[in-house]
């Protein structure tokens, strides 16, 4: 078996890191549980990133950037109403599809608001950076239009808490999501 490069080690932490804290969240999940899942040290895991918090945000990141490419994907050439359809559709699959991505979404926003609450200011720095990003992205397909992106965005955290909380898609409660995208 090849040798793994840091840079391929580094990788495979990232994505170890997402499905432990989107199962645990920062405060209840050890290194040693995503060492462990890496099947590296611990120490080598310190080697790879200095802390948990740097752990914890380039899996935050990570999970941000997976869901704004999906959405530029799915966007791609088309404009107002068509992209909408397409990006809600796309979003509705990948968080069907891999439901860790909501998970570690939802624990990066319950982590922002504690880490804020404890004056530990960079989680909510690369967490708002991240939603500029996923908001600069969504703009001009939807008419760049500030409402527009808003209206999406929300829609987006309905959706959101419509799936974590069990609602299976096409439930009444998801009608009047997305208008004109049905989910799957």
């Amino acid at each position: 078996m090849a040798r793994m490069s840091a840079e391929e080690r580094r990788e495979s932490v990232i994505l170890a890191a997402m499905g432990e804290f989107a199962r645990g969240g920062y405060y209840g999940t050890s290194t040693e549980a995503i060492a462990k899942r890496v099947g590296v040290s611990q120490p080598y895991l310190f080697r790879l990133f200095p802390n948990k918090q740097a752990i914890f945000l380039a899996a935050a990141a990570r999970c941000m950037e997976d869901i704004r490419r999906v959405l530029e994907e799915a966007a791609k050439g088309l404009q107002g109403e068509d992209a909408v359809q397409e990006m809600s559709v796309a979003y509705m699959k990948l968080i069907a599809e891999q439901p860790e991505k909501l998970q570690m979404q939802l624990q990066t926003y319950v982590t922002v608001a504690a880490a804020e609450a404890a004056g530990e200011p960079a989680f909510g720095e690369m967490v708002r950076a991240a939603w500029m990003e996923l908001w600069d992205t969504l703009h001009v397909p939807l008419g760049a239009d500030p409402q527009e992106t808003s209206s999406f965005l929300a829609y987006g955290m309905l959706i959101n808490v419509l799936s974590a909380m069990g609602f299976p898609p096409g439930h009444r409660v998801w009608e009047g999501c997305y208008p004109g995208a049905r989910p799957e």
